[in-house]
Order: structure tokens, then C-alpha cells, then sequence
């Protein structure tokens, strides 16, 4: 894919992409979410390759916030009502533009960073209005392998991806 060639920055929603997009909450109110190895081994390589990957969630949650650290991704942005905000911030600090810039999303509140980003990218099970507004929609669902898979699209399209398995294997 020609969009995926020049992509310096991954953003990523949470809930719905990273992971199934169910919330399970105990008794005591405390909260989980389970993240597919697979997804974290895609955000890996990326930073292996240079292309940044960030997270913009508008939840608050522990999980996610260890799950982040667990995977050294320093653009970690929670509790975000307006994603465009800390996007514009991340754009500035890198010197890139919207072209160089993918964004992965499932859900309607996605839509107006799916718009600004060069390469918008929906997970398998989207709604609707989400694929639509999408470049690339995975064949995997969230939370199921979905950002691996667009971690191997993009690294596959900037030549990287050989590197990396020579690396890894």
C-alpha cells in the first residue's frame, strides 16, 4: 500500500483495537482488558523499524497505562476527550506531517483523527461509518492480532520487514 510507504507514527486507539473491546469489571469494581501477544510483538518491531507508535485512549485505566510501559511506548495520552489535541502536540515534536501519520480505530469517536491521519486504518470488526472512512480495513478483528497486522503491512511497504525477521529469527 503506497500511503503505508512513508508512515512515521502509529496511533492507536485502545479498547476495540488493542484490545476486544470488552471491559470486564469484578465485584470490587476493578477493571480488565486482555491485549493479544501478537499486537504487542507488532508495536515492537515497529519501534525496531523507527516508526513511532503512540497511544491516544479517552479512558483512564491501569491496564492499559502497564500495558503501555510493558511495551516502552513513550506517546501514552489517557483520559483524552479531544484526540486531535495531543495529535497536534505529537506532530510539532516530530516535525511530521498528517501524510506520515496512521491511524487505527474501530469506533465513531475515532473518526476525526481517521480523517486528518494520511493513512487511516480500521480493525476487522469496525462499525460501519469507521470502514468507510477507511484506507485499510484488517482482516483481524480487534484485540485479536489486528495491530500486528498493520504493523506488517506498514513495515512491509517501507522495506523493512525482512530486516526485522533476519533480526528477530
Amino acid at each position: 500500500m503506497d500511503k503505508a510507504k512513508d508512515i512515521k507514527l502509529v496511533i492507536l486507539d485502545v479498547d476495540g483495537v488493542m484490545t476486544d473491546g470488552r471491559i470486564v469489571i469484578d465485584d470490587n469494581g476493578v477493571e480488565s482488558r486482555n491485549f493479544d501477544i501478537k499486537d504487542g510483538m507488532g508495536v515492537v518491531v515497529m519501534m525496531m523499524s523507527g516508526v513511532e507508535v503512540a497511544i491516544i485512549t479517552s479512558k483512564k485505566s491501569g491496564a492499559v497505562r502497564h500495558r503501555a510501559e510493558e511495551l516502552k511506548i513513550k506517546r501514552f495520552h489517557e483520559g483524552i476527550k479531544k484526540k486531535t489535541e495531543p495529535y497536534e502536540e505529537m506532530l510539532k515534536e516530530m516535525g511530521i506531517t498528517d501524510a506520515q501519520v496512521a491511524y487505527v480505530g474501530d469506533d465513531l469517536v475515532d473518526l476525526s483523527m481517521m480523517k486528518r491521519v494520511g493513512l487511516p486504518i480500521a480493525v476487522g470488526d469496525a462499525v460501519e461509518d469507521v470502514k468507510k472512512h477507511a484506507a485499510y480495513v484488517t482482516k483481524a478483528r480487534g484485540g485479536y492480532g489486528a495491530v500486528r497486522e498493520v504493523a506488517e503491512m506498514i513495515l512491509k511497504a517501507q522495506d523493512k520487514w525482512d530486516k526485522i525477521l533476519s533480526k528477530i529469527a
